[in-house]
């Protein structure tokens, strides 16, 4: 794949674009699906509720288990993703406990890629072993280290690429060895999006999305979903889904199917920016290395068909990070991606959270490490704002 590709699209970018833009009329002939913002539904009669309480018919019956508006960005994702079903939820954490909770008890063992997101790894840090649940990190980019710690696991969590430093993984070869054991396999898929890679196409079985990223595009939603089998979403639905309560609201269900009709474009545009940027910054002299997918030798970039806007890159030691970080102009300093806004993230500041439970120290993160993530703005103003910025950071 050219790193500056005219005109750029994939297979998966062609699908995509007539499936999020085109709909079946709605009710009214509205061309954009209506908000359903009640709480409840009701019946027209005895027979009816006492059907649809007993599976015999499907009518949503309260909010916080289906919702029509909720109905219509779940199937949308799940077609994207070539899934069966999907299932929204208030946050991507929402929907990592819950997928997690729902696979995993008691006494069991998951084991999961180093330098995973720093909640999710919160998570297993902290409310896992106060259920019995052991889990082991390992290198998700060497096959024999992840086959060596499958034995005995419920459930194998997958980032590809990883967070901050943005390892890739052979999805195809591990979801094959947890399969050979009966292991289910997870996916966060929030930084290639079903545009740039399909992880059930290569045999995982549940993907994960922080919806509040690339799917919403617009940094005005939280949100998360997880698509799957039938069976799996199901099985999501009766353990974990109504109790834990991270339902999506219909309001932000409705962003978010406004979202996705542009993911086709924005996509390739955060592609193309962030990897001019990155080019950039490789040559630099005051950049040791740029941790981007586009420039990894690993196997597992066989199974993206293009490149997220996301990336880190380490400074030289004579660079004052904070001096750096505030002279940025474009780049605005704050969490969370995907947006059309440019963010930076530098590992100095992100290293004092949570002290005790962060995955960055952990994982060995270095504190020159500096995360950016490329919006929608101009790319040359962008580079001009980040080589200004270099200019007034030097010690």
């Amino acid at each position: 794949m050219s790193d500056h590709p005219a005109g750029f699209e994939n297979d998966y970018l062609a699908e995509a674009a007539t499936l999020l833009a085109h709909d079946e009329p709605f009710p009214g002939g509205a061309v954009v699906p209506p908000i359903y913002q009640t709480s409840l539904f009701t019946f027209a009669n005895y027979s009816e509720m006492a059907d649809t309480f007993a599976g015999r018919r499907h009518q949503p019956i309260y909010s916080r288990g289906d919702n029509p508006t909720v109905m219509e960005f779940e199937a949308r994702v799940a077609a994207l993703e070539g899934a069966e079903a999907a299932r929204g939820f208030s946050s991507g954490m929402a929907a990592i406990s819950a997928t997690v909770l729902a696979f995993v008890g008691a006494g069991e063992r998951m084991v999961v890629v180093r330098n995973c997101y720093g909640d999710a790894y919160r998570l297993f840090e902290r409310l896992l072993p106060r259920l019995n649940i052991r889990v082991d990190y390992v290198d998700g980019s060497d096959p024999d280290a992840v086959a060596a710690a499958l034995p005995g696991a419920k459930l194998l969590y997958l980032e590809s690429p990883t967070s901050m430093m943005f390892e890739l993984q052979d999805i195809t070869q591990l979801a094959r060895l947890a399969k050979e054991q009966g292991i289910i396999t997870s996916i966060d898929n929030s930084w290639a999006t079903p545009v740039f890679q399909k992880p059930i196409s290569h045999g995982v079985d549940l993907v994960l999305h922080s919806a509040s990223k690339y799917l919403g595009g617009h940094s005005d939603t939280v949100a998360g979903v997880v698509a799957g089998s039938a069976a799996h979403i199901r099985h999501i639905n009766e353990q974990t889904y109504s109790y834990l309560g991270g339902k999506l609201s219909p309001f932000e269900a409705w962003l978010l199917l406004r979202g996705l009709r542009t993911l086709p474009l924005r996509l390739p545009h955060h592609m193309k920016s962030g990897l001019t940027i990155a080019e950039r910054l490789k040559a630099h002299d005051h950049v040791e290395r740029v941790n981007h997918p586009a420039y990894s030798n690993h196997p597992g970039k066989a199974t993206l068909a293009g490149y997220a806007g996301l990336f880190s890159f380490e400074v030289t030691e004579d660079v004052d990070i904070p001096a750096f970080v505030d002279a940025l102009k474009l780049f605005r300093i704050g969490v969370s991606w995907g947006g059309h806004e440019s963010l930076v993230v530098p590992a100095k500041a992100s290293l004092e959270q949570t002290p005790g439970l962060n995955s960055m120290a952990r994982f060995g993160v270095s504190p020159r490490t500096i995360r950016f993530s490329v919006g929608l703005e101009s790319v040359e103003d962008l580079w001009a704002d980040v080589a200004r910025a270099f200019d007034r950071a030097k010690r």
